[in-house]
């Protein structure tokens, strides 16, 4: 089945994978490498995505680890609105996702800075507007699964079945997003959000389920937690387990995915590419 999204009234195609590359302008991100927070930073990170073959900037200004303090809407667009203006200056023609739980940044950044799709760690949970406001907008939406906040979710990793209540979480969610006529979703099973490594584990073995849905798939294991811990090494040494996790979800129904190192991902695009239709 071919899949695509609406980029501003222009058809992505992702039968082929995309990369989408992670700018953070943030201080607290979980990997160092990925936070920019001057314009110079910001710019050189952006250029270096789309030099490198990512197809998606995505940029946000709130930390998702355990430790991270919610930042309020205003906060969230007083860091991302230099940002934004820089790039579209810059790079007008980008594709952008803004990594926001915040139905209201999700509106100023789609309205005033052309991003193009919504990208919702808590799927809609911490922000009641937030399908509403995705529907208003006529973007693409991830909708992203995760228990509780980041401050929360590792202590809600209790399931019946693992696979069969995302499976449900993302059945009901789909259908209240359809019912308000928004049509792009792109389904993120939230590798490290409530969940441990060892059902990290187990949800990646069964990413091939999700393909039922018929709706594009993202995968964002990058240096992941479910990487540093199994194998006992930092986030700076996680590109191998990062690649090697990426090759695979590739196999086994990934559409984009969510990286760091984008010419890493990119490689491993072309190659597992070459392996399915040559």
């Amino acid at each position: 089945m071919i899949k695509t999204i609406n980029i501003k009234g222009e058809l992505l195609d992702l039968s082929t994978p995309v990369v989408m590359g992670i700018l953070n302008v943030t201080p607290d991100s979980f990997y160092e490498g990925s936070r920019k927070q001057n314009e110079a930073d910001i710019l050189k990170r952006v250029e270096e995505i789309i030099l490198q073959g990512g197809t998606i900037v995505d940029i946000g200004a709130q930390s998702t680890r355990p430790s991270s303090q919610f930042l309020s809407s205003e906060e969230e667009i007083e860091r991302l609105s230099p940002a934004l203006s820089a790039i579209n200056r810059e790079f007008p023609d980008v594709i952008l996702s803004v990594d926001t739980f915040h139905a209201n940044v999700a509106k100023v950044c789609v309205q005033d800075y052309g991003v193009a799709i919504v990208n919702d760690i808590s799927g809609g949970s911490l922000d009641v507007n937030m399908f509403q406001t995705v529907a208003d907008l006529h973007v693409p939406y991830i909708l992203m699964h995760m228990r509780g906040t980041p401050q929360t979710m590792q202590k809600l990793n209790n399931y019946d079945d693992l696979v069969q209540d995302i499976a449900y979480y993302f059945s009901e969610k789909v259908a209240r997003l359809h019912q308000l006529g928004v049509n792009d979703i792109i389904l993120d099973p939230g590798f490290g959000f409530s969940k441990d490594v060892s059902q990290n584990y187990e949800l990646m073995r069964h990413l091939n389920f999700f393909e039922n849905f018929e709706l594009p798939l993202l995968v964002g294991i990058s240096r992941k937690s479910m990487i540093t811990k199994f194998l006992e090494v930092a986030s700076s040494e996680a590109l191998n387990g990062t690649t090697v996790l990426n090759t695979y979800a590739l196999m086994n129904g990934a559409n984009i995915l969510r990286v760091h190192d984008v010419k890493e991902a990119c490689e491993a695009v072309k190659i597992t590419e070459q392996l399915r239709y040559k």
